[in-house]
C-alpha cells in the first residue's frame, strides 16, 4: 500500500502488517511535513526504494522519530534511506537497542524547529513501556503509538488469535485502551495521570494511532475513556 494523504499537504500515513506474540495486525507510520518543507518520519516502517521515492516527493526528511520503546525496529532501515536525517528516540530505546545510532532523546519539550507546529508529552509511570505522544496543532490531531489502541470488527488484517485475545483476555475489542503492556505495568500512577492530563488539555479532535482504527469522532472523550482508570487515581494519604 502506498502512502495515504490524511491531512492535505501536512500528514501522510502508511499501514503495514506486523506479528507480535502470534497475533497478526497492522501498525501505522506517520509522515508530517512542517511549514518549512522539512519532513518528519514518525514510527517508521521498513523503507523500500519505492517508498523512499514517495516520501522524497513530500519533502526532505530531516527527522526520524522513534516515539516508543516498542516502535524502533525499522529505524535503521529509515536511516539508510535518509542518512542525513537526525534520529530522535523515546527514552528507554537506548537500553533495548544499545547499538542504535541516534542524535537526540525526546522529552516533554518540543525541539525549537517544530515547537510551533507540534507539541509533545513523554508518558511517565510504566515500568515496561515508554512513549512520547505528539499533537499536530494545525489539524488538531493527536499522534500516538501505544497509549491508545482501538481494534474492532472494522479493523483490517487481524488474525483469529488477535481477535480472541482482544475479546476474551484483554477485553479491549472495540474499546479504546492503552496497550496491554501499559495496563499491566503502571508503577507510578500519579506520574501517568499527570501525563494524560497534559495531553487532554490540548485541543484535538482526531487521533492517529499505530494499532487499530483512527479516531475521528468524539476523540477527546474516547481518550478520556481509554485513560479513565488512571485519570480517576487518587493518591492515598
Amino acid at each position: 500500500m502506498s502512502l495515504i494523504e490524511y491531512q492535505p499537504q501536512q500528514i501522510w500515513l502508511k499501514e503495514y502488517p506486523i506479528r507480535y506474540a502470534g497475533c497478526r495486525f497492522n501498525s501505522r507510520m506517520t509522515i508530517v511535513r512542517l511549514d518549512n518543507g522539512s519532513v518528519m518520519v514518525h514510527s517508521p516502517c521498513e523503507i523500500s526504494q519505492k517508498l523512499k521515492e514517495e516520501i522524497e516527493k513530500i519533502g526532505k526528511v530531516e527527522f526520524i522519530i522513534a516515539p516508543g520503546n516498542f516502535h524502533w525496529l525499522h529505524v535503521e532501515s529509515c536511516q539508510k534511506a535518509f542518512p542525513n536525517a537526525e534520529t530522535w528516540i523515546c527514552p528507554g530505546i537506548e537500553q533495548k537497542a544499545p547499538e542504535m545510532c541516534f542524535q537526540w532523546v525526546l522529552g516533554d519539550k518540543p525541539d525549537p524547529r517544530w515547537e510551533k507546529e507540534l507539541d509533545q508529552v513523554f508518558i511517565r509511570g510504566s515500568r515496561i513501556i515508554s512513549e512520547v505522544v505528539f499533537l499536530h496543532r494545525a489539524s488538531k490531531t493527536l499522534i500516538v503509538v501505544d497509549a491508545i489502541e482501538f481494534i474492532g470488527p472494522e479493523t483490517p488484517d487481524t488474525n483469529w488469535l488477535l481477535r480472541f485475545y482482544w475479546k476474551y483476555v484483554t477485553r479491549m475489542w472495540s474499546k479504546p485502551k492503552p496497550a496491554p503492556e501499559y495496563q499491566m505495568s503502571w508503577k507510578n500512577k500519579r506520574a501517568a495521570k499527570k501525563s494524560f492530563e497534559r495531553i487532554l488539555a490540548w485541543d484535538f479532535d482526531k487521533i492517529i494511532l499505530s494499532h487499530g482504527d483512527i479516531i475521528e469522532r468524539d476523540a477527546k472523550e474516547m481518550a478520556r475513556r481509554a485513560w479513565y482508570s488512571l485519570l480517576k487515581y487518587k493518591q492515598k494519604a
